[in-house]
């Protein structure tokens, strides 16, 4: 394994991600149809801030979740959430009558003996949050298809939306199995997993663009087999800026929440967690595939590929075209590293 990886860091290793894409987009239906059956069956546990209720903070170091639970639902309360928080217990209910309050917090000062806190949250408000979410998705979106058609060309911006709509999906799908409640620091997390998996589709696509904008009729290499190989050649630094930034958000998700109760930062690190990690899959085995896919039915790339089939079958054949298509991926990388530095020295 450690040989393995070793080579990888060396760009030894050429992982046909391209000519795998039946598995990728076999993979990707599983996952999407899981996810779509957990929202489906399952729905999102919407936090109070959108559905509206009453909140009841309190201290009790001696109680237990199910004291508190018990008090507060012989009060009146019928859909009771129980959380620890640093200050002590947090206690979410459905919207109650004033007198149904006043009961609640009767009942918890006299088991508990201590003061409660309540905040009366209107579902109103967390329309609004949404509302304002789907609409900064939609400008963020218009605004990806109208840099990537510019930037690059719309082929690449489709790649790139469906990715996203992929990673949006199955991070949503992960939060309706796992049952975590859906506030407005998850919606921050779903906004900033739209930009890191964005990210590396932009480098991944930059680079195919270089290696790819020579390829002409005479040309050793297929659009795949230049595709495959600039992403083999951004490979390890996707890999590395997604385990960078995943450490810390791991660190708040995992040992935050389980030894110093994290709180309203569970929600965000959760989705910053999967859509990290899916977002990264989604860059390498979803949008470049597909990219591929879409490229390949261009009159131009199409003869290129009939042409080396009908004259380069054989197994030397294939390797010399991929050690050509290595050839002009780094060409194209070098000369895109010299442009750096020249720009730097300006």
């Amino acid at each position: 394994m450690a040989g393995l990886v070793s080579r990888l860091y060396r760009g030894e290793v050429n992982v046909d991600f391209v000519g795998r894409q039946k598995l990728w987009y076999g993979l990707s239906a599983f996952l999407l149809v899981v996810s779509i059956a957990g929202l489906v069956v399952n729905g999102l546990n919407l936090g109070v801030e959108f559905k509206g209720g009453s909140v009841f903070s309190f201290k009790a170091p001696s109680a237990t979740i199910e004291q508190v639970r018990g008090t507060v639902q012989e009060a009146g309360a019928h859909q009771v959430i129980v959380q620890t928080t640093n200050n002590g217990w947090r206690v979410t209910t459905e919207s109650l009558p004033e007198a149904e309050v006043t009961a609640v917090q009767n009942a918890v000062t006299k088991r508990f003996g201590s003061d409660v806190t309540l905040q009366v949250i209107g579902g109103s408000w967390g329309g609004q949050v949404a509302d304002k979410a789907i609409i900064g998705l939609i400008v963020f979106m218009l605004a990806i298809i109208l840099y990537l058609t510019m930037a690059f060309e719309w082929k690449m911006a489709l790649a790139a939306i469906v990715a996203l709509v992929h990673d949006l999906v199955i991070t949503a799908g992960v939060y309706a199995w796992s049952g975590f409640e859906v506030t407005p620091a998850t919606l921050l997390g779903f906004l900033t997993i739209l930009g890191y998996s964005l990210y590396d589709a932009v480098v991944v696509f930059d680079m195919i663009k270089e290696v790819t904008a020579k390829l002409g009729t005479t040309s050793k290499v297929t659009y795949t087999q230049a595709a495959n190989d600039a992403l083999n050649h951004t490979l390890i630094r996707s890999l590395n800026t997604t385990l960078v930034a995943i450490l810390p958000v791991a660190a708040i998700l995992f040992i935050g929440t389980t030894l110093f109760g994290a709180g309203t930062l569970k929600d965000l690190s959760l989705a910053l967690f999967v859509g990290m990690i899916v977002g990264t899959y989604s860059s390498l085995c979803v949008a470049t595939p597909l990219l591929v896919t879409l490229k390949e039915r261009e009159p131009r790339y199409r003869k290129i590929a009939e042409r080396l089939a009908a004259t380069g079958g054989g197994t030397g054949a294939r390797t010399e075209n991929a050690k050509a298509a290595r050839q002009t991926v780094a060409a194209g990388a070098s000369k895109a590293t010299a442009a750096d530095d020249k720009r730097k020295k300006k």
